[in-house]
């Protein structure tokens, strides 16, 4: 199991006691989801949280057209989950997908909740993980997507996720940048 990298992840944020990583690694499963596979359905009460160890997962919403828009991508190194359904204890507003091939780790986020009660050293990364990106991270993005044209959005979505682009299909990046694949196409020429 990959618990070596995602320990060295967690240390970014706060470093753990022998004590507390012991505990935590006893909650951690492996797992590998295909190309397509549905981890969180929407309208499910989630239970988990996956961190990325190989592969690409997203973020989605549908709208009542049936039509699909990418919240959020979560390459390797990255933690998703439904987290405001899991804090509300209410069905999930989203599903997470897996785009490619992906190993995860993944553990049960209330069975963590009890880590976090127990151990300060957990405690203090789950302050600061939520910190950067649920405020820090978020709300920049959110201001993006209001404000900003979808010319502005690309190159931003260029900086934050340059080695993606590869990975990902051309519908992909129109649904996260709330555009079609034709606007994307024009944007793209235009750019070159």
């Amino acid at each position: 199991m990959d618990t070596a990298i995602f320990f060295k992840k967690i240390a970014g944020y706060h470093a753990l006691s022998e004590q507390a990583e012991a505990a935590w690694a006893n909650l951690l499963q492996q797992k590998k989801y295909k190309k397509n596979e549905i981890l969180v359905e929407a309208g499910q009460h989630p239970r988990k949280i996956y961190f990325v160890v190989r592969g690409l997962l997203s973020q989605n919403y549908m709208d009542d057209n049936g039509d699909v828009s990418i919240k959020y991508f979560f390459p390797e190194l990255r933690m998703a989950a439904s987290l405001v359904a899991m804090l509300t204890k209410t069905p999930s507003l989203f599903y997470i997908t897996a785009i490619e091939d992906t190993t995860v780790l993944e553990y049960d986020f209330f069975e963590f909740k009890k880590l976090v009660a127990q151990y300060i050293d957990i405690a203090l990364f789950y302050i600061n993980y939520n910190e950067l990106h649920w405020i820090v991270e978020k709300e920049p993005l959110e201001v993006s997507f209001r404000t900003d044209t979808a010319n502005k959005r690309y190159s931003e979505f260029l900086n934050k996720y340059p080695s993606l682009v590869k990975r990902l299909k051309k519908h992909h990046i129109a649904s996260y940048l709330g555009i079609t694949p034709t606007q994307l196409s024009r944007i793209f020429f235009a750019n070159k």
